[in-house]
């Protein structure tokens, strides 16, 4: 059989975020799941090969990208590749999945599951630094998954927060524009930094109920997030990791030198099934093959 290869409307098709959440979740429980270490290879420019295999007891998948800074604002996407996915039984390919649409709403459905498991306030209004991809998928699982309808979204361009600013008004939510992250933070219980992480965006402490998801930084030399920002979620509140290489990979937190072994990790709080902590919440979202796994699995599960 020829296998489906899969265009990024396709994909997204096969991921909707309920059944993605879901998955992600039931990969969390899953005693069979093995995740490799990442391969990350530098690219001459400052670009990024990604290499990320995972398997299950049924599929194998490998999740092959480039990361292209350079490209911002040329009109080229900055993520480019695919996922592969195989059936282990048979060794046969079954699907060719967008590598950047699968990047996305995986990420994004990450950080609605920690927020439906950990945020204090999961109602809104939410912040969203970044108004690239990440910022789009972000605002689109929060309004499905949570059912927020205002945002406020922030970003160096202001092209590019006007576009995410009508993209949400076109599907009905509240959402404008604002200047300066850190005013808004005050008034925002949900918040998403999703940037490209080469300098701080977010620096004000958080509302006793905040929840913020940090996603951009996922090398120890990159950050979102300032380290006293960092420090008070680790004193004050509660700081949770996606996976235990977030030990390695956290550069918000590893800059702010906290030990981040010692916080629980996302399947941690499935596996547990662990209440919600008081007081502010930092999830930080690092990036996963399992992620990919989980998002392979649910595309397997579309008809």
């Amino acid at each position: 059989m020829t296998p489906a290869l899969l265009d990024p409307a396709q994909t997204a098709a096969r991921l909707p975020y309920p059944l993605l959440v879901s998955e992600l979740a039931l990969l969390l429980k899953d005693i069979t799941v093995q995740v490799p270490p990442r391969v990350v290879q530098g690219l001459p420019g400052g670009g990024s090969l990604f290499v990320m295999p995972a398997l299950d007891a049924r599929t194998a998948i490998t999740k092959l990208i480039t990361l292209t800074p350079a490209n911002a604002g040329t009109g080229r996407p900055a993520i480019q590749g695919d996922v592969v996915v195989f059936d282990i039984a048979t060794g046969q390919r079954r699907l060719m999945l967008d590598g950047p649409t699968v990047t996305a709403r995986r990420t994004a459905a990450v950080s609605l599951l920690a927020a439906q498991r950990l945020a204090p306030n999961p109602k809104g209004p939410m912040l969203i630094v970044g108004a690239g991809v990440q910022g789009l998928a972000h605002l689109e699982a929060f309004a499905e998954g949570l059912g927020v309808r205002e945002f406020r979204i922030a970003s160096r361009s202001a092209a590019s927060a006007q576009a995410l600013v009508h993209h949400a008004h076109a599907l009905g939510f509240n959402a404008r524009m604002v200047f300066d992250a850190d005013t808004a933070l005050a008034d925002c219980p949900l918040a998403v930094t999703c940037t490209p992480a080469s300098a701080v965006v977010l620096s004000a402490l958080p509302r006793p109920d905040g929840f913020i998801s940090a996603v951009g930084a996922f090398a120890p030399a990159m950050m979102e997030l300032s380290a006293a920002l960092c420090q008070y979620f680790a004193a004050k509140g509660s700081v949770f990791v996606d996976t235990a290489d977030a030990s390695h990979e956290a550069g918000d937190l590893l800059q702010a030198g906290l030990d981040v072994s010692r916080f629980a990790t996302l399947g941690d709080v499935i596996r547990q099934d662990m209440k919600k902590p008081a007081g502010p919440v930092l999830f930080k979202s690092c990036g996963w093959a399992g992620w990919d796994l989980a998002a392979a699995r649910a595309a397997l599960a579309v008809v």
